[in-house]
């Protein structure tokens, strides 16, 4: 039916490639590209043998000219990527100057400001409709998943969703003392940015890591979690009419805080360059230079993660509750398509994303995040392709 470049060549972007084959009527050819051309290959020679044309390229994300290169050359109908936040814009950019859809799983992050915030791609909406094509916002798990799980509950369930409380749980252990379970400089810098949530039509600014509870999760059991700004809170406080606040969760243990805790109070987590030995470096990305690849976790991590939104609101003048969740195995993915749970969970959307698009079910021009579009074939889809959700109405709430 179509053809996806997807550019990456992480660990989810293998989980893409993997979705991608396994879904070869939609995907009928595929290019992986990327800086290194040998990790490309790594991915494509897992996958010989599949009904999924793979070819691979070397392209530098962060030079518009040699994406618009790629993409003329191999003339998909969408664009994945599943580089760095970074990189969003140049590949947007390349995308309108071909006319081909584009989607994300996360949203652009300036590499000097450690700052989610949409108004960068959200300033394309425009540009995007004039030259009728899709751009599908951060069509991941958190963000992605968790907006089409709000989307899904506000069709269904409620006349006014008034509280969403997403809560993102790892319980996976791959026996380090200290590593990321994504890239180390994107998740430190998202963890040691101060928190923020949306109440009574205002932002509300915290401390890193100020807000703490335990939450007791399915199948994983009670956790702390704490309170960060993740993207998908800006989108939503938008997007679900009716919402009095909403916030994000996510678990640590206390071993990885307290070593989190030392790398930041001798520097090493700054993203200010310093002078060393006659050059100047940037602390966080050497700390991600000596941390190890999350894509080598996979075969190490045991255990399960668990995430999902709990909601309160109005049906029929009654007040509801409802929570909506995944539980991935670590191991299970591994087994899978060779990578850990995060990986998985996130790969696993942004395919899913991408087909609906191909397929005409998920596309308009302009620019829009997942929770704008119809919850249904998603959550169908979810089911489908590894990641089944769960539903109760009568969670536990958060204070």
């Amino acid at each position: 039916m179509g053809k996806a470049l997807i550019i990456g060549a992480g660990g989810v972007a293998s989980v893409v490639v993997h979705k991608c084959c396994q879904n070869y009527e939609v995907f009928e050819e595929i290019c992986i590209a990327s800086r290194t051309l040998e990790k490309c290959e790594a991915i494509k020679n897992k996958l010989l043998g599949s009904r999924t044309k793979i070819q691979t390229a070397q392209v530098d994300a962060d030079n518009t000219e040699m994406v618009i290169s790629l993409i003329k050359s191999f003339e998909p109908d969408v664009v994945i990527n599943v580089a760095l936040p970074y990189q969003d814009l140049t590949i947007m950019d390349a995308c309108l100057a071909t006319g081909v859809d584009y989607v994300d799983t996360a949203n652009y992050e300036p590499p000097d400001i450690p700052k989610f915030e949409y108004k960068w791609q959200w300033a394309y909406k425009e540009k995007f409709s004039e030259k009728g094509i899709t751009a599908l916002l951060g069509s991941g798990f958190d963000p992605g998943v968790t907006g089409v799980f709000c989307a899904y509950a506000q069709k269904h369930y409620f006349d006014e969703i008034h509280y969403i409380d997403i809560v993102d749980a790892n319980a996976g252990d791959h026996g380090y003392p200290f590593a990321t379970n994504f890239n180390p400089e994107i998740n430190i810098r998202e963890i040691t940015a101060n928190g923020r949530y949306f109440e009574n039509d205002q932002w509300i600014e915290t401390a890193p890591l100020a807000i703490k509870g335990v939450y007791d999760l399915p199948e994983i059991g009670p956790k702390d979690i704490y309170l960060l700004y993740h993207e998908e809170l800006e989108s939503l406080a938008v997007n679900i009419k009716g919402i009095k606040r909403i916030r994000f969760w996510m678990t640590f243990s206390e071993k990885y805080l307290n070593h989190l805790n030392v790398l930041q109070n001798v520097g090493m987590t700054s993203i200010k360059p310093i002078e060393y030995e006659g050059r100047q470096i940037i602390p966080l990305q050497f700390l991600k230079a000596v941390l190890p690849d999350p894509a080598s976790l996979g075969p190490r991590t045991k255990g399960k993660t668990n995430i999902g939104c709990i909601i309160q609101g109005i049906k029929d003048g009654k007040p509801r509750t409802y929570y909506v969740y995944n539980v991935c195995d670590h191991e299970e993915s591994y087994k899978e398509v060779g990578s850990q749970a995060i990986s998985y969970t996130t790969g696993v959307p942004a395919m899913i994303g991408a087909s609906l698009v191909i397929k005409g079910i998920w596309k308009k021009p302009g620019v829009f995040n997942v929770e704008e579009f119809d919850p249904d074939p998603f959550m169908e889809a979810l089911n489908k392709f590894g990641l089944p959700w769960q539903e109760s109405f009568s969670p536990k709430l958060l204070p």
